[in-house]
């Protein structure tokens, strides 16, 4: 703990790319996508560049919970990976997001999942996401918007981390964003 790089982060550069992981499974998760996306563009500090289709996921965790609704957001910021971090945890509490069973059910699930080239080891923020190499249901959606990406740990492109992935792990296009 207690790790972080911000290799690429210099002032006046007009910001970083992040990729920002957006899910839900109750209530109405491609609704709640969308709206999350909305709020991500109304925050000063973010500029959104693209986003990928919604697509349907398989959950993880918990049996008997319904299918997520997956996306991914591009965007380019001039805010802090901490403070974007918690900007992304208040868009959740403003959609109501109650904290629940680990891997449950959620409304709305907003994860920072690269910010740059920036490799961060904190107290409650790491990034890259730790699990963003092994979740179809993530690289799916940033291969469509950003297939080039590096992941700053492995060195490997998004495509490649996919590629790398057993067949399966049910995720399937589902809409447009």
């Amino acid at each position: 703990m207690g790790k972080t790089v911000y290799a690429d982060f210099v002032a006046g550069t007009g910001g970083i790319v992040a990729y920002i992981g957006i899910g839900a499974n109750i209530g109405s998760p491609a609704g709640q996508c969308r709206d999350a996306v909305i709020r991500l563009k109304a925050i000063p500090g973010i500029a959104s560049l693209r986003a990928s289709s919604l697509y349907r996921t398989e959950p993880l965790g918990p049996e008997g919970q319904d299918w997520f609704i997956n996306a991914v957001a591009e965007i380019r910021t001039d805010i802090l990976p901490r403070k974007l971090f918690e900007t992304l945890k208040a868009i959740e509490k403003l959609m109501g997001r109650t904290q629940g069973v680990r891997w449950g059910p959620r409304l709305i699930d907003l994860d920072l999942l690269l910010y740059g080239q920036a490799v961060i080891d904190e107290e409650g923020l790491t990034v890259p996401h730790p699990e963003l190499h092994k979740r179809r249901f993530v690289l799916e959606p940033l291969c469509e918007i950003a297939s080039y990406t590096i992941h700053p740990l492995f060195n490997v492109s998004a495509r490649g981390l996919l590629d790398r992935l057993p067949p399966g792990g049910g995720v399937e296009l589902y809409g447009k964003l």
